[in-house]
């Protein structure tokens, strides 16, 4: 049964005295590597030099070094680069310093469930999975706040693998909100799935139709942009804080009717089917799989689909609009994943773990 752990049930002395390689500096890496440091632990940063990430770890008074060198000199590496990098990384610079009892961390379970990255049997392999980008990361360490996160541990080599994991989530704040323990697929696979169907794909779909819908009707682009997308954050902002019925409670009883007696109009069974569709393409690693191939043939199809909405008459009219407010240009810095997507098919005999599981919440 899953459980939820929080500051007293982690012990920072498990990675004292000990070094903690953080394996790229994009907005996860940052925040993580900066709580730990503040958390009072030795974090060496590997970033390649040359660009802003690098000037940008110098700036924060870290002494940016090459995957390997960071590799070779701690006892935990957690990798936190793109997906699609992770294995070329691994096997060029990780795997040759991995020698027995040191740890290989992850902020997700992609490279480890689809086989880009196989580790050797005598390292501890855990994952604490931050539900929140790394620049919110920091900024609720620093508010004395947290960020809740996921606990996996695919290999103990050590039996303290655990121990380790829970005191990496607290040294950056994670237990001070929450950290539910997990499995490798079950994180990668809910994860994708949140992404596809629901937090980007679901949303950015939801939000263009309802533009397009109003707009060839004959309604303002301007007035369908207000309406459709940057009234969003307003509910948004209310769900997070309060719950959909928070939310409800809100807004005004027209709202509420429409939302009720038509939301079930627009998510309907054939939609839910679809739904299911990709949850069966996450599992069985066909997502995964068309992803690397992507990846491998150069993103044709991705690129041609960036540009695309690039050029999506909601980009145009939203661009015009925020300009003459930018006081909101930056409540959206960092939002995102930061590199949590995933990747091929699942490793064999890798049930879908956990997927009925009830939490005990422990205090």
């Amino acid at each position: 049964m899953a459980r939820i752990y929080y500051d007293k049930d982690a012990d920072l002395s498990f990675l004292k005295g000990k070094s903690v390689a953080i394996i790229g500096y994009g907005i996860q890496g940052r925040g993580q590597a900066l709580n730990l440091r503040d958390s009072g632990l030795k974090v060496i940063v590997a970033q390649r030099p040359g660009g802003p990430n690098y000037e940008l770890a110098k700036r924060d008074g870290f002494k940016p070094v090459a995957a390997a060198v960071a590799a070779a000199k701690s006892d935990v590496i957690i990798l936190l680069a793109q997906d699609m990098l992770q294995g070329q990384i691994y096997r060029q610079a990780v795997a040759p310093h991995l020698k027995r009892g040191k740890a290989l961390g992850f902020s997700h379970g992609f490279a480890i469930l689809y086989g880009l990255v196989t580790p050797p049997a005598n390292v501890d392999v855990i994952m604490i999975a931050p539900k929140g980008p790394g620049s919110l990361v920091r900024a609720q360490f620093v508010e004395g706040k947290g960020v809740p996160a996921l606990l996996a541990v695919q290999q103990d080599a050590t039996g303290r693998a655990k121990q380790l994991a829970l005191a990496w989530a607290k040294g950056i704040g994670a237990t001070r909100a929450g950290v539910l323990e997990t499995t490798f697929p079950e994180e990668t696979e809910t994860d994708n799935f949140g992404e596809q169907a629901v937090l980007c794909g679901g949303v950015s779909a939801l939000i263009k139709a309802g533009f397009e819908t109003l707009v060839e009707a004959g309604y303002q682009p301007e007035l369908a942009y207000f309406e459709c997308l940057h009234e969003l954050k307003l509910i948004t902002d209310m769900i997070y804080a309060t719950g959909i019925q928070g939310m409800r409670k809100r807004v005004s009883d027209t709202a509420k009717w429409g939302d009720v007696s038509r939301g079930p109009r627009i998510i309907d069974a054939h939609v839910k089917e679809t739904l299911r569709q990709l949850l069966r393409e996450i599992q069985s690693g066909a997502f995964a799989k068309e992803w690397v191939a992507e990846h491998e043939a150069g993103r044709p199809r991705f690129t041609r689909l960036m540009q695309q909405d690039d050029q999506h008459p909601i980009e145009q009219v939203g661009s015009k609009l925020r300009a003459m407010m930018p006081w909101i240009a930056h409540t959206g810095q960092g939002a995102g994943g930061g590199g949590r997507g995933r990747l091929m098919s699942r490793k064999a005999g890798s049930a879908p773990a956990g997927r009925k599981k009830r939490a005990n919440v422990t205090r």
